[in-house]
């Protein structure tokens, strides 16, 4: 079942074959063999070629985007004493006392309102398995779908993670740091349908080899969500060297981050992406100040996608827990904004100042020279 793409209006058909095409993709890299999966009234139904697969369905299934919630349902012919029969076998192998039959009618041509298939349903449960009635706090629920052509009944409903389909609001560069901001920045987007292309910058010091396989490290857990992972490594000591030597001490942040922008703008450009996505929270730190933002972004032609800005870092470590990269990004790495970081950096960077320190620097050389010595990967 999904949710948001129902109110596509004359797009949704686009929407429901993208999330068909990310189901079966999904099942198959799980190992889960199945007969079809297609798009009904409202529904995608999916038939597994093996009952046994079904924890491995399960598994699949809350990682695919745009879905609200799935069920295991059992099929029943759309004749009343065909759905008494599934309901009594569907529910004598549950351990109940009382329940309670909910009933959705999407075809409305069938003979049966919702409320007499409950009744009828109902009683038959009753006299079947010598179970009683409970309306308001039932041991188990038994709900009934009457589609278009099919009848489907089931006891339990599994979450979906929710959002739109993974790939139908375009691609994306995300700049990813080996921190805990950036990749749930990246997930919430995932989630808005955006398919993501990672950059991570990197300075050559001590140990650097060790910060870019905590990178690799947390792009395998978002890999859960997006099939195909590839990243861009950039090694930006050269750069930063360049800044600290000709520049003002208190302007090195913001001019570090216009670089990257300015880069990520080029690999977005030649990757044919639309955005640039970063992990910034207004006012975290001095960077994330509003005048700074102004002063980094206004580099780049692209927009800046900041899905982070208005989440304190609670919400954010919480968010990071529940996808699991949390224990990885909390581990030590390199971060090369901090190298050669100001005692005291700018919170409110004057734009023309900026600029005016910015013409102290070859941008172009730099950004040629950045993007010569780029590294791509193709995570598996």
């Amino acid at each position: 079942h999904y949710g948001e793409i129902a109110l596509k209006g004359d797009n949704r058909k686009f929407f429901e074959e993208k999330l068909v095409e990310n189901i079966k993709k999904s099942l198959q890299a799980n190992g889960v063999l199945f007969n079809y999966v297609q798009r009904i009234s409202g529904r995608i139904l999916v038939e597994l070629k093996n009952q046994s697969d079904a924890e491995k369905a399960e598994g699949a299934l809350r990682k695919v985007f745009g879905i609200t919630y799935f069920v295991f349902a059992g099929q029943s012919q759309q004749n009343i004493e065909n759905i008494k029969s599934k309901a009594i076998e569907i529910l004598k192998y549950e351990n109940f006392e009382s329940f309670k039959v909910e009933t959705k009618r999407g075809n409305k041509s069938f003979a049966l309102t919702s409320q007499q298939i409950n009744e009828q349903v109902g009683e038959a449960v009753m006299e079947g398995l010598v179970k009683k009635v409970d309306l308001h706090n039932p041991d188990i629920i038994l709900y009934i779908e009457i589609t278009e052509k099919y009848a489907f009944l089931y006891t339990k409903k599994n979450t979906g993670i929710g959002g739109l389909p993974l790939g139908v609001s375009g691609k994306a560069i995300s700049l990813i740091s080996g921190g805990i901001d950036s990749p749930v920045a990246s997930y919430l987007m995932f989630k808005r349908g955006v398919k993501i292309i990672f950059v991570h910058f990197y300075s050559n010091q001590q140990g650097y080899e060790q910060s870019l396989e905590k990178v690799r490290d947390i792009l395998r857990v978002l890999k859960n969500y997006q099939e195909k992972i590839k990243i861009y490594f950039v090694p930006f000591g050269e750069v930063q060297k360049k800044i600290v030597l000709k520049t003002k001490a208190e302007f090195r942040v913001v001019l570090y981050r216009r670089v990257m922008f300015l880069v990520a703008n080029e690999i977005a450009l030649q990757e044919k992406a639309k955005a640039l996505i970063t992990g910034e929270s207004v006012g975290q730190v001095a960077s994330q100040t509003l005048d700074n933002i102004l002063a980094v972004e206004e580099a780049v032609s692209l927009p800046v996608l900041r899905p982070l800005a208005g989440m304190d870092k609670i919400e954010i470590i919480n968010m990071a827990k529940k996808i699991s990269t949390y224990e990885i990004s909390i581990l030590p790495h390199l971060d090369c904004c901090s190298m050669f970081a100001p005692k005291h950096p700018a919170t409110k960077a004057d734009l023309k100042e900026v600029k005016n320190q910015e013409k102290k620097l070859k941008i172009k050389k730099l950004i040629t020279s950045a993007l010569k010595n780029v590294t791509i990967e193709n995570l598996t």
